[in-house]
């Protein structure tokens, strides 16, 4: 009898080489990300031991003062909180609809111009939008919150559209036939069927967008720069906000406001990390029930 020839399992030859070629590449992806989140970590580790003297109750109690070093941020958190209210407010409505349009109903020769438009919109600098917004809504004018809260918008607006059109185009097409198939008409398929399927996508990318805002510095620093200290909600004068704030403190001679940007800035962090951390949440929300 002829002997069976054993049948060797070790790679050779170009599988080998393979192999090589893909363990050499997991290495270097894993060490990107472990880098990434070396860098990030260093970040945060440094801001928090450099905040940690200025962290007190009366920090989130107190008025800021830019002559002294027994201020706090609290009126800055009110006026940030209400700039960027104001801001999604505008900028929400405007990136749904235009949204809205691109995906159900504009035809395709519409739908690509306004796409590249949204797209050099998202990509412009933010001191260009705050130039722009200066020149609209300040000169001849006062610096006010709400021309900071339009210079947010503008840079919102592209982003809450692109969220919003990548989670319509992932709604099944089998809900819009079946509506439709039905007798519903067009709009009351996109209010009642498509719309209330993709609200958690609509979220995700509205808090994305906040977040992506919360710091911009420029914008603000033409449209709300020069404001009283003191606890205001006049949203036709300028409010103090976090980020001018922190830019201001960080240019004082007074190490104590030092310590009080690196305390601001911890802030603000902490609010991206929620505002991240709900996104995610509520993007896992929106697969499940689009799965559903």
């Amino acid at each position: 009898m002829a002997a069976v020839a054993e049948m060797s399992l070790r790679a050779t030859g170009r599988v080998r080489r393979r192999k090589l070629v893909n363990r050499v590449m997991e290495g270097v992806g894993t060490g990107a990300a472990v880098l990434a989140i070396g860098v990030l970590a260093l970040v945060v580790t440094s801001v928090a031991v450099k905040a940690g003297p200025a962290l007190s109750l009366h920090l989130f109690m107190r008025a800021p003062s830019l002559f002294g070093g027994q201020g706090g941020i609290s009126s800055a958190i009110v006026g940030s909180a209400l700039i960027l209210a104001m801001a999604t407010g505008m900028a929400v409505p405007i990136g749904v609809l235009t949204a809205i349009f691109l995906v159900e109903f504009s035809p395709r020769w519409i739908a690509a111009p306004i796409q590249l438009v949204l797209d050099m919109l998202n990509g412009m600098p933010t001191i260009v939008t705050g130039i722009f917004v200066y020149g609209l809504l300040v000169i001849g004018h006062l610096q006010s919150a709400y021309a900071g809260a339009f210079a947010l918008a503008v840079v919102m607006l592209p982003l809450v559209a692109r969220a919003t059109q990548e989670v319509l185009l992932l709604v099944p097409s089998a809900l819009r036939e079946a509506s439709l198939a039905l007798g519903v008409s067009r709009w009351r398929t996109v209010v009642g069927v498509i719309l209330p399927t993709a609200v958690g996508g609509v979220l995700t990318g509205t808090v994305i967008a906040i977040a992506r805002v919360a710091g911009e510095t420029a914008p603000l620093l033409f449209t709300c720069s020069i404001f009283s200290p003191a606890l205001s909600t006049d949203i036709t004068h300028a409010l103090p906000n976090l980020p001018v704030l922190i830019f201001q403190y960080s240019e004082q001679p007074d190490p104590s406001l030092h310590q009080q940007a690196w305390a601001a800035s911890l802030v603000l962090m902490g609010f991206v990390l929620v505002a991240s951390l709900s996104a995610r949440a509520l993007l896992a929300r929106s697969r499940r029930k689009l799965e559903r």
